[in-house]
This record gives structure tokens, C-alpha cells and sequence, in this order.
């Protein structure tokens, strides 16, 4: 049996509170001026996030930057866990 692969890509949607992941991409279900807004806000490949909570919204800290993500948004945010 091969064992499960703790690095592989999952939606930010679907991260515990407290689990530290880094950003792997954003796939194209979301707009491209709301892609720069995210980037803008540090939400990019590559960069470290720290899931705060999940509902109602996604929160997420990057760096010390607290950003609200929409359910819909977060499930299009691939990650792995750090």
C-alpha cells in the first residue's frame, strides 16, 4: 500500500483552521482582475498561508495580512500543506 503524500495539491476549501500551506496556484475559475487583486494582497504561487478559519468565508493569513476569501473563490486556490 503506498503511503498517503501529506504534499499533495488541495483546495485552500478545504484546509483545517491552524494548518500552514503554501500557494501552489489559482486556477482559472476566477476572474483575471480578481487574480491581480489577490496577488496584490500576496494570495500567489508560492507564498505561505496560514488558514484562520473557515466558515462563514475562508480567512487566511499571509504574512500579517488578514484576507476574507468567498467559498467559491478558495476552492479554485490549490495549495500544499507546509
Amino acid at each position: 500500500m503506498k503511503p498517503a503524500d501529506h504534499h499533495a495539491r488541495v483546495p485552500l476549501s478545504v484546509l483545517l483552521p491552524g494548518v500552514h500551506a503554501v500557494v501552489d496556484s489559482i486556477e482559472g475559475g476566477i476572474d483575471p482582475a480578481q487574480q491581480e487583486q489577490l496577488v496584490a494582497y500576496g494570495l500567489a504561487p508560492g507564498r505561505s498561508v496560514r488558514v484562520q478559519q473557515q466558515r462563514p468565508m475562508t480567512i487566511v493569513l499571509i504574512d500579517e495580512v488578514e484576507l476574507a476569501l468567498e467559498t467559491s473563490v478558495a476552492r479554485q486556490v490549490w495549495v500544499r500543506k507546509a
